[in-house]
């Protein structure tokens, strides 16, 4: 996939819980690299990704990731998840974890091996191989959850709120990951509430209240706003927004 060419496509996109909407025809593209998806939390960032990877109902509007209707039986293999609660087992062991979600991806035997050395490498969890997840801190089992998704080398990776809770050093070294996933071809979508982080995307997308407010590279946002931080930059909209 070109770099001209979108990984994600979003038109008109409606979700509504209740009497609740909360996006209401949401349109956007995402392209290589990482992207930022910042706001304050209840914006609908996950909501959006929930929808990107085909787990959301909506009620209108499109969703195209890679050429395809999000959702596809062809996109399952091509997209990673991580979402805000570890998905891995409490009782397995950190190896345990990774063989079993291996083989539920569809990797052969002989590729298993070297799959879970690669993303045990890749999160930094080689030395906690064989602990039991339950016994892991909470960031390291959120990095047993990034290591699954990162099994069979997505070619989108979206993750929610994945720094959340974790010490500074942890958050540079999980940032330089997702940077080294994206100079490998991976694009990378990853939310987040806290505005520091948004000087290490490559492009951001502000959102407040379902809405998209900015769309453009960090050093753009903060330029067109007059801002010297991207925290500036995002009350400057929001006030210009009322």
């Amino acid at each position: 996939m070109s770099a001209e060419t979108p990984v994600v496509t979003v038109s008109g996109l409606v979700v509504r819980r209740g009497r609740r909407t909360v996006l209401d025809g949401l349109d956007l593209t995402i392209g290589p690299g990482v992207t930022g998806l910042l706001g304050p939390s209840g914006c609908g960032k996950s909501t959006l990704m929930r929808a990107l990877v085909g787990v959301q109902r909506t009620q209108g509007g499109a969703v195209d990731v890679l050429g395809l209707p999000a959702g596809s039986r062809a996109l399952r293999e091509r997209i990673g998840y991580v979402t805000q609660a570890a998905s891995v087992y409490d009782d397995l062991t950190v190896t345990e974890n990774l063989r079993f979600f291996a083989r539920v991806l569809g990797l052969g035997r002989a590729e298993v091996g070297a799959a879970v050395a690669r993303v045990l490498d890749e999160v930094d969890l080689a030395e906690h191989r064989d602990a039991l997840v339950g016994r892991l801190s909470g960031g390291q089992r959120s990095r047993v959850s990034l290591a699954v998704a990162l099994l069979r080398r997505p070619d989108l990776l979206v993750l929610d709120e994945p720094t959340v809770g974790l010490d500074p050093v942890l958050r540079v070294d999980l940032w330089g990951l997702f940077h080294r996933l994206a100079d490998g071809g991976t694009a990378v979508l990853v939310s987040s509430h806290v505005m520091d982080e948004a000087e290490r995307c490559d492009r951001l997308l502000l959102m407040r209240e379902g809405a998209v407010i900015a769309d453009e590279t960090p050093a753009a946002i903060k330029d067109a706003a007059g801002a010297a931080t991207v925290e500036e930059a995002f009350l400057s909209l929001v006030g210009g927004a009322r």
